[in-house]
């Protein structure tokens, strides 16, 4: 694994670039591809909000299985796409805001339920032609456009935040909204790296930086992370040496989607 490239003192760049290359090694490179459809990229992680994957997943599935297709989505009587969707948060407001977004992108097409003119978009565009329509937030528009589109975009979820506040390269009081044009700014204006940044701080803060007791002994940004400095003192080199160098999916499970 490499060396920790910044220290408790360092720069937020220098310790959010360190971070990606520690992770990347960590979790893995990831190549930049697509986990789903545009189409389902879009209307499951609006179905996603304070959900698990597996509800979301759930819904998703009972809304195609009732109206056979997005058209047949969109003319739904609404309180019964609310019922096909119900193991979602709150589905008497996702239902009329998921008709909604397909009326819209159905009126941008002139008919299809397809998103691909986003590729041929700017990013400035994409974004606010998005984050324009009901339930979608800087986090969904940036999950489509990077995850799908390559567009040079940085999703930010809890997760993320949280890692990002406890290593010390996110100010304490900045929000998870203000957070993606933060951290974006401190990075490269690459798709992939962006890509993997997301999913491996996503990972990590899911994984180990746990909301509630983080395994600190298992991360490998000890050498730089306030959070582990602060509660634990500043990483000494047996501390170090005795780091897992690369996530063991054997011992400690299979990472999430």
């Amino acid at each position: 694994m490499p060396s920790p490239t910044a220290t408790y003192t360092s720069s937020a760049a220098e310790k959010a670039w360190a971070d990606h290359q520690i992770l990347d090694h960590f979790y893995g490179h990831l190549p930049p591809e697509p986990r789903r459809t545009p189409m389902r990229e879009l209307i499951s992680t609006v179905l996603s909000h304070r959900t698990t994957h597996a509800d979301e997943e759930l819904a998703y599935d009972r809304m195609l299985e009732a109206f056979g297709d997005w058209a047949g989505v969109e003319a739904a009587p609404t309180q019964e796409l609310a019922h096909a969707i119900r193991t979602t948060r709150w589905p008497d407001t996702q239902a009329p805001r998921i008709q909604e977004i397909l009326r819209r992108i159905q009126a941008e097409t002139g008919g299809p339920f397809d998103l691909d003119f986003l590729g041929d978009w700017t990013t400035e565009k994409g974004m606010a032609w998005l984050t324009d329509m009901p339930g979608i937030g800087l986090k969904t528009a940036s999950l489509l456009l990077l995850f799908n589109y390559h567009k040079p975009v940085l999703p930010v979820d809890t997760h993320v935040h949280r890692v990002a506040q406890r290593v010390g390269f996110l100010g304490p009081k900045v929000s998870v909204e203000k957070a993606h044009s933060v951290l974006l700014a401190l990075l490269p204006a690459d798709a992939e790296t962006l890509f993997n940044f997301h999913k491996h701080n996503y990972w990590h803060g899911q994984q180990i930086c746990f909301f509630l007791k983080p395994n600190c002994t298992r991360c490998p940004l000890k050498g730089f992370c306030n959070y582990y400095q602060e509660h634990h003192g500043e990483a000494t080199a047996e501390a170090l040496a005795a780091t897992p160098t690369q996530w063991d999916p054997t011992a400690w499970g299979k990472l999430p989607h």
